[in-house]
């Protein structure tokens, strides 16, 4: 069976996956698989897990936020922020689950922290008018 080359990237670092015989994954229209041949292909790909299965072996997961990716030439480009692979289910869905909720508290703790600088600006702003004003 032909084969195609996977390019995996995030913001440290690029894995390459040579013989991948398949790979599904899902963008807003839905789950789609990708083989060796496939046309030319371009999908923004929705948080959550995708799959991957090399040949000779069993189906890897990938765990991703979020990914763009290219298909041409028989390589297959995923770029993302951060992704985390693994042939158990469970333990990677664990994994992802807890990386979510980790992003999800820094960026709640991000959003407070700009709220708190822009009422300080504005204070000092009101502060500012106040003493030309009188």
């Amino acid at each position: 069976m032909n084969t195609f080359a996977l390019r995996l990237q995030d913001a440290t670092h690029a894995e390459d996956i040579p013989s991948v015989r398949s790979f599904v994954g899902e963008d807003a229209s839905g789950s789609f698989g990708i083989m060796a041949g496939h046309c030319r292909t371009i999908a923004v790909l929705t948080m959550g897990l995708a799959r991957f299965r090399v040949e000779g072996q069993s189906w890897q997961h990938l765990a991703m936020p979020g990914a763009v990716l290219y298909f041409q030439d028989n390589l297959l480009t995923v770029n993302t922020r951060r992704f985390l692979i693994d042939d158990d289910y469970d333990r990677i869905s664990e994994a992802l689950k807890e990386e979510l909720l980790a992003e999800e508290e820094k960026l709640h703790s991000l959003k407070e922290s700009l709220h708190n600088m822009e009422n300080a600006v504005f204070r000092r702003l009101w502060d500012l008018g106040r003493k030309e004003m009188g």
